[in-house]
């Protein structure tokens, strides 16, 4: 058993809307992926999904992109994106994924699971406070993605060691403190991984421990589109 996380697949099997216009990172993205995820995914492992799964509008809109999931190795726990357009409530999520077979696929939100003695926690998240364009409704938004944290982070606050996933980048590459990362020092958090940036908007990953947290960007295209062990 093993626990693998990537973001960003931006499958577009659903509706025609090909990631490989953006550069030679994403050329036949799709089929590298699934050849890297079967070379290193095991049945038994997990593999967390930090956001932007499917460029799908609706749900129904997604089915060929959770058939090409549900054909791959492993347990899959998904998170929202920005553009997770199809992603609706749990109740649906879960009647969905049941009326469709995909007993592999979990969601994450508001919730937590553990692998072993470590606790998945997450949620989307939101750009920073710190950002010149940040308005009101910005303000609105990343104050209910902080509540929907403390939810899940609260849903495993038993738990000694806990890993956080995010989809936006939950800190800054100067490093300013916010909301989010406030509430992650009040639990045992000790790995946070997230996505969102593309191309040459890797230059503003933080990688590394910060104040005890170890950050990792996994966007598919950062990682050449093969999944990152996190523990064994």
């Amino acid at each position: 058993m093993a626990l693998y996380t990537i973001a960003d697949l931006h499958l577009p099997l659903g509706i025609d809307k090909p990631m490989d216009i953006f550069g030679k990172a994403w050329e036949n993205y799709v089929e590298r992926l699934a050849d890297n995820w079967q070379s290193v995914i095991k049945k038994d492992d997990t593999v967390v999904l930090a956001g932007d799964f499917s460029w799908a509008t609706y749900l129904e809109q997604s089915i060929r992109d959770f058939e090409y999931l549900h054909c791959l190795n492993g347990t899959k726990i998904l998170l929202k994106g920005n553009h997770d357009y199809w992603w609706t409530t749990m109740n649906k999520l879960r009647e969905f994924t049941e009326a469709n077979g995909f007993t592999d696929v979990k969601f994450l939100q508001n919730n937590s699971f553990m692998y072993n003695n470590v606790a998945i926690c997450g949620t989307r998240g939101w750009i920073h406070p710190g950002w010149d364009s940040f308005s009101d409704d910005d303000r609105k938004i990343f104050d209910r993605e902080v509540l929907r944290l403390e939810m899940s982070l609260n849903s495993a606050k038993e738990c000694k060691e806990i890993y956080v996933f995010t989809h936006y980048p939950p800190v800054s590459a100067t490093l300013e403190l916010n909301a989010f990362i406030e509430m992650m020092r009040k639990y045992p958090v000790t790995k946070c991984v997230y996505g969102h940036l593309h191309g040459a908007s890797h230059k503003n990953a933080v990688s590394g421990s910060v104040d005890g947290i170890e950050y990792r960007l996994v966007s598919g295209d950062y990682v050449g589109f093969m999944p990152v062990k996190l523990i064994d």
